[in-house]
């Protein structure tokens, strides 16, 4: 895949829709590509997520306890591990290549450097973040109040 096929995949995903074209190059020339196998484990649950992934091509299954019994399929074009991008966490699923797969491994620390050189994309991305913090706070508010008045499907 071209470096500017890549920034078009990476610049229709919401954290990197407000992102700098000269940053979203920067990540597509930087990061690591991978390639999988149908049947390889991208990664497990549990594991401790420091990079999230771009898939390039292919299918990937997720299973996990959190999944239910349909397994959500990650198409092209998807990004796997937003939140480790910013902070520590770990995989809440285990991913596996449904078929033969290229993803765009990002790390933290280069999706961090990038912020840092482009600041202006991270004063974007800060501000689309506590906007949906907000959004979230605001959905818990009225949660809250339909459990006070003991209308919880409010």
């Amino acid at each position: 895949m071209s470096t500017s096929e890549t920034i078009s995949l990476l610049s229709r995903l919401p954290i990197f829709a407000k992102i700098e074209p000269g940053a979203l190059r920067l990540i597509a020339f930087a990061a690591e590509t991978r390639n999988l196998r149908a049947g390889d484990i991208l990664f497990r649950q549990g594991d401790m997520a420091d990079c999230g992934y771009l898939l390039l091509t292919g299918a990937i299954t997720l299973t996990g306890d959190n999944v239910g019994e349909s397994l959500p399929l990650v198409g092209e074009g998807d990004l796997l591990g937003e939140t480790a991008l910013i902070v520590t966490t770990k995989r809440p699923v285990t991913a596996i290549a449904r078929q033969n797969c290229s993803v765009l491994r990002i790390s933290r620390a280069l999706f961090l450097r990038v912020l840092e050189e482009y600041p202006a994309s991270a004063d974007r991305l800060r501000k689309d973040i506590l906007a949906d913090i907000n959004a979230l706070g605001g959905d818990l508010e009225v949660f809250r109040r339909s459990l006070i008045s003991g209308d919880a499907d409010a």
